[in-house]
């Protein structure tokens, strides 16, 4: 059922010219390769985290458990720092003018 022909494969690669365009294609294919290498990559490092050996030491006097000093953060406490962080990068990605968010200014200019 899946055997592709020679004249299938040349239909196929008309009709992704044809998607894409002569131009765009060089760089959705380099694009692919980048993805296809990402995905290796990181497969290649779950299979060294998996087939790592853990490392077992022994001391020679017994260590006092550690003391928490900070609370772990809770999943609400998380939220806000993430959404804070996400306003911040918004606010610093935003066009400015003197300083001011160029929205601001536009509806200080308009008041006037």
């Amino acid at each position: 059922m899946s055997n592709l022909g020679p004249t299938e494969l040349i239909i196929i690669a008309v009709v992704v010219l044809l998607l894409f365009g002569a131009k765009r294609l060089p760089d959705t294919a380099r694009a692919l390769g980048q993805s296809l290498r990402l995905f290796k990559k990181e497969t290649s490092n779950m299979k060294d985290d998996v087939e790592a050996p853990t490392v077992v030491t022994t001391q020679a006097e017994p260590v006092a458990p550690q003391q928490v000093t900070a609370a772990t953060p809770s999943v609400e406490d998380r939220l806000r720092l993430l959404e804070e962080e996400n306003r911040r990068l918004k606010a610093a990605s935003e066009p400015t003018v003197n300083g001011a968010p160029a929205a601001q200014s536009q509806n200080d200019q308009r008041s006037s």
